[in-house]
């Protein structure tokens, strides 16, 4: 029996996270196969190969090694190269995860040489054009065969968007990342460098890496302000991204908070469980925060997981000293109440291979 080709796209911190539970999904199916491409969009060891090793992912059938560039040379030079693997592998489809400029370098390839393709978290908005990741979900959704939404509130977007008059399939499936979380939670390791004065479930994890806020000085600054002073009330721990490091380091203002070095996906998972609130500007660690059942402040201005400001469990902050405080104070006063299962059962990856099988 002749099994369905499928070349998977990843090349971006979340891709590889959930490219572990659908990988395995494919893996376990007798009527598909999987070769993976690995742009190499982020190439620091803590946030690429690391993935590879923790989390048993095929090793990629292909390289690419392109980072360090802007949009247009990254997904332009994505693209060149992508196209050459199509030619060379012939799939019958182009699996893509997210919103990354590998996603739709992967997504225009395929396209243009007649590949179906198939999104994976498809029908995601933040309603702000201004973020290349918005940019890059839009254009990838228009141009995919299969759309794979994690939740409600995804399918209704496609369907405002006059997805039900387009030649594309939309599924509800749920959220990978939910697979991936449930997977690996038994597996989390606490981190190098974690200070031993911290205690658990009495500590905020915060991440900042987006370049809406680490390119602007004014914004970083107000941020640090800002977890400076929630840290004289309660230890916060970031996981430093090494490009806002940088940034940091010209500001006129000394962090006080406590600094990690960039941790893997399973580091990660043990700060989440053991901390009791989230501060991010990240999108995938506000839904993790959410199905780990802790409250979050998210550090920007628009967020795509909509169905989370509504339920409770998060709330924008965008970069101001004293919206981020009070959000703090609100979710210290006030637990976990959100509902469960928003992004369905944890059986996403099962659902997506399923669908892939009828290609």
């Amino acid at each position: 029996m002749k099994k369905i080709r499928i070349l998977t796209v990843i090349g971006a911190r979340p891709q590889f996270i959930k490219a572990a539970p659908m990988s395995k999904a494919i893996a376990e199916s007798p009527l598909l196969e999987e070769m993976i491409i690995h742009t190499g969009q982020h190439f620091d060891h803590n946030m690429s190969d690391i993935f590879f090793s923790q989390m048993h992912i095929p090793k990629p059938a292909f390289k690419l090694d392109i980072h360090s560039q802007h949009h247009g040379a990254m997904t332009g030079r994505m693209m060149e190269e992508i196209e050459k693997i199509i030619l060379q592998t012939k799939p019958d489809v182009m699996l893509v995860f997210g919103d990354t400029n590998s996603t739709l370098a992967g997504a225009l390839s395929a396209t243009k040489l007649h590949v179906k393709v198939a999104h994976i978290e498809a029908g995601l908005r933040s309603f702000n054009m201004k973020m290349p990741e918005e940019i890059n979900r839009i254009l990838t959704d228009r141009i995919s065969d299969y759309l794979f939404c994690p939740s409600d509130h995804a399918v209704t977007n496609l369907h405002n968007e006059g997805f039900l008059s387009f030649p594309a399939h939309i599924y509800r499936t749920g959220d990978i990342m939910y697979d991936a979380l449930q997977f690996f939670s038994p597996y989390a390791a606490k981190p190098i460098g974690m200070p031993e004065d911290v205690k658990e479930g009495q500590y905020v994890l915060c991440t900042i890496h987006r370049a809406e806020n680490t390119d602007d000085h004014h914004r970083l600054t107000n941020i640090v302000s800002a977890l400076n002073s929630v840290h004289a009330h309660s230890p916060v721990v970031v996981p430093l991204h090494p490009r806002t490091a940088k940034v940091i380091s010209q500001l006129n203002i000394k962090p006080l908070f406590h600094i990690l070095e960039p941790v893997g996906y399973l580091e990660m998972l043990y700060l989440l469980d053991h901390c009791n609130m989230v501060f991010t500007d990240s999108g995938g660690l506000q839904k993790e925060a959410y199905l780990k059942r802790k409250n979050c402040v998210t550090m920007r201005d628009q967020t795509e997981w909509t169905e989370l400001l509504e339920c409770g469990a998060n709330r924008l902050a965008g970069a101001r000293q004293e919206v981020i405080w009070d959000a703090f104070e609100y979710f210290s006063d006030n637990a976990f109440q959100a509902p469960q299962n928003l992004y369905g059962q944890g059986n996403a990856a099962q659902e997506i291979a399923r669908v892939l099988e009828t290609i």
